[in-house]
């Protein structure tokens, strides 16, 4: 009696693929999975290990579950078919029944286009037509990060920067603007497919699609592409700490917690309603490192700045005691996430020398941007939070209290060489009630708007990458909102071009004077002249260059009170140049005292061989440069 014949479901992934996803190291997942423009239609492919039965629909098949069915590919969890009639352009989900026998209409985890929201739809991508026109700036970009390098970033929201504009609007644009202010990168918040807009891209559906809001992917590649041959740096925020639990998305993919912990006391985030992320599970952190490198390769992205950190590396972050699972050591480290975290440094700069990753982490972890092979995490810079509350906190202080806190500014110096630092004045300090840069600080209208150009003299002369969100740069009154644009009309204001005109001309200055730079990261390229006149709140240091050449005396008086023939040291006799005085009129100040050039005679003070009597406005900070 003859045996029934067996049907062998036909193998469309190689056998290497399989293998590398299953190992977690197939760091191009995007071209073995999601949905791939074949001869004749689309090739899908979805990784759904607990899945019964998956199918998918589409424009082309009148959206019928039936219409086309996937096939498992061997024991490796993957589902695959070629769809004929499926094009660039269809829109599509898979229909998963999962391990639960529940069916569901889910999003593909690896589209590389979503339906504009709040429809949910994947859509199908043909390869980019896109030409991009960057060959040099990515030739020279392993140098131009390197340590010693400058770095001065402009953050900004996409949607809101100036709304309706979008990818290809903005493109003719930002990018001629931050050029022009004279920063070196741009920050952009997470351009991921969200699904609620308020979110501001940080809870993402759609790992791999560039949101749909503002245009397609290829608009967004040639927003970037702009921004290089303008000499600009693109920074995207990512997050790979948590994500929604929308039913059509990742969570309970296949039935299970596939994507996510299973416990909640590990896959649950108690502060945002969000699902943690598995880093345990090797396909998990393969599809996590892919699409690091998917943004870095398809979009030339220069740095990821990598989202609440501190998050992914304490089990009991956020959680009360019988909240969380220890570690097998019995501690609250998370060994899978900071293994992760390595894994994904070591990856990056390996294959991509001189894109940036950068940590922000809040808490005093140590080591975050030493090397991995040295017990590191490997990140290249850490953002500062513990500098942008002290500072913030000390200037919200009345300039008469300020003696009485004047230990805030320079703690930070204790520890401002232990990790390459950003320090942050982000979009989550303008938001949500905490009002716009200039509303913080206190007084009247003059004192604010001195205090809030002191503000950022002193952070560009301070060791570290400054950082500030869009906005702030012009003084808006506004706290941001993801709803309404920056208030372009401030620049009506002479005091509010006065503030974009100080950061343009720190900019320039910092740019020029590589003391400002080149030794950030070094303590001997920093140097007190003096922390401790706290009764007239007046602060002095000096920032060296690499060779010892060059050097630039940062000065302030955070008091409303100006200081005559104020005697302070100086490493060098001779003239020093002001490189910039917040109080200069051009900035909107009082032009007191018209402090010009500066002569130091060579009477010692304050452990320095020379010193100059220097007048000091009030509520300023002057930068005094000398050297070749």
């Amino acid at each position: 009696m003859g045996c029934a014949p067996t049907t062998v479901a036909p193998m469309l992934l190689g056998e290497l693929d399989l293998y590398l996803l299953g190992e977690g190291r197939h760091h191009r997942l995007w071209e073995a999975l999601g949905a791939n423009v074949v001869p004749g239609g689309v090739r899908f492919a979805v990784w759904a290990p607990n899945a019964r039965a998956v199918s998918v629909v589409g424009d082309w098949n009148g959206w019928q579950p039936d219409a086309h069915p996937l096939d498992a590919q061997a024991s490796s969890g993957v589902w695959a078919a070629d769809a004929v009639g499926a094009e660039a352009g269809h829109c599509y989900k898979f229909v998963i029944t999962g391990a639960d026998g529940v069916l569901s209409w889910r999003a593909d985890p690896m589209a590389r286009r979503a339906e504009r929201p709040p429809a949910t739809a994947s859509v199908v991508v043909g390869p980019t037509q896109h030409s991009w026109g960057d060959d040099v700036w990515i030739a020279g970009r392993e140098a131009r990060h390197g340590v010693g390098s400058p770095m001065r970033i402009y953050e900004l929201h996409v949607g809101s920067w100036r709304p309706g504009l979008g990818y290809a609007g903005l493109a003719s644009e930002l990018p001629g603007y931050v050029a022009d202010l004279g920063f070196t990168h741009v920050e952009l918040l997470p351009v991921a497919e969200h699904p609620f807009g308020p979110s501001w891209g940080y809870q993402v559906t759609g790992y791999y699609a560039p949101t749909s809001r503002w245009g397609t992917p290829d608009e967004l590649r040639a927003l970037i592409d702009a921004f290089h041959q303008h000499g600009i740096g693109v920074i995207l925020d990512w997050v790979p700490a948590h994500f929604p639990k929308d039913d059509w998305a990742l969570a309970r993919f296949d039935g299970t917690s596939l994507y996510e912990h299973a416990d909640p006391r590990q896959g649950e985030h108690p502060d945002w309603g969000t699902a943690v992320f598995n880093y345990g599970r090797n396909e998990v952190r393969n599809f996590l490192i892919a699409n690091a490198l998917y943004w870095i390769e398809e979009f030339h992205i220069d740095g990821l700045r990598v989202d609440a950190v501190a998050s992914m590396l304490y089990l009991d972050y956020s959680r009360d005691a019988g909240e969380w699972i220890p570690n097998r050591y019995g501690g609250r480290e998370n060994i899978e996430a900071i293994e992760f975290l390595r894994d994904l440094n070591r990856i990056v700069h390996g294959e991509e020398p001189g894109v940036l990753t950068i940590a922000e982490e809040s808490t005093a972890w140590p080591q975050v941007t030493h090397p991995v092979h040295h017990g590191g995490l490997g990140f290249t810079h850490k953002w500062n939070m513990g500098w942008m509350h002290d500072t913030l906190g000390y200037l919200a202080n009345d300039p008469v209290h300020r003696r009485w806190h004047h230990r805030d500014l320079t703690f930070g110096l204790l520890y401002a060489f232990t990790e390459r630092f950003v320090l942050p004045l982000s979009h989550d300090e303008v938001v949500h009630g905490k009002g716009s840069m200039i509303n913080k600080m206190p007084g009247d209208e003059w004192q604010r708007f001195a205090t809030l150009r002191a503000l950022y003299a002193w952070m560009w002369a301070y060791p570290g990458a400054p950082l500030v969100f869009m906005g702030g740069e012009i003084a808006q009154w506004s706290e941001w909102s993801e709803e309404r644009g920056v208030d372009w009309a401030a620049l009506d204001g002479a005091q509010h071009r006065g503030v974009q005109q100080l950061v343009r001309t720190a900019n320039e200055a910092a740019g020029q004077w590589g003391a400002l730079y080149e030794r950030s990261h070094e303590a001997a390229g920093f140097q007190w002249l003096d922390a401790d006149d706290a009764a007239s709140s007046i602060y002095g240091f000096l920032r060296w260059s690499a060779d010892s050449r060059q050097v630039v005396a940062c000065i302030a008086n955070l008091t409303p009170v100006p200081r005559e023939d104020y005697l302070f040291g100086l490493p060098w006799a001779g003239h020093w140049q002001v490189l910039l005085n917040s109080d200069d009129e051009r900035f909107g100040g009082s032009g007191y005292g018209g402090v010009g050039g500066v002569e130091a005679d060579k009477m010692s003070w304050q452990g320095q061989p020379a010193s100059a009597r220097i007048t000091l406005p009030p509520l300023a900070v002057i930068w005094l440069g000398a050297g070749e």
